[in-house]
């Protein structure tokens, strides 16, 4: 059996443009009245269900460089730990940020 695997990287930041003909179907969707929509694939959900929900556990917030001064035995200790210590002061100041956001 012969297979051909195609291989497409698309920069999300500047995405291609939609064709006439796909702008032409996106429309025709966005103007039919939810009476014509079938949902019957999709299932009811409950309190329930959305009770562990967990709101953006996939989302992977963007990384940016910057230069940060930090005292040498807080530094030292962060290494300490092993590899990951740059990942490890990220996860400490947004945990803080998320107990401030949350006290508010």
């Amino acid at each position: 059996m012969n297979k051909k695997l195609v291989s497409v990287t698309i920069d999300l930041a500047n995405p291609p443009r939609l064709s006439e003909e796909e702008k032409a179907q996106l429309k025709a969707l966005a103007e039919r009245p939810e009476s014509e929509i079938d949902y019957s694939d999709i299932p009811q959900t409950t309190d329930e269900f959305w009770k562990n929900a967990v709101r953006g556990r996939f989302y992977k917030p963007t990384k940016t460089s910057t230069t940060l001064r930090i005292d040498s035995d807080v530094l030292a200790w962060l290494r300490s730990q092993g590899k990951g210590y740059q990942s490890r002061i990220n996860a400490i100041l947004r945990r803080e940020m998320l107990a401030s956001l949350k006290n508010g």
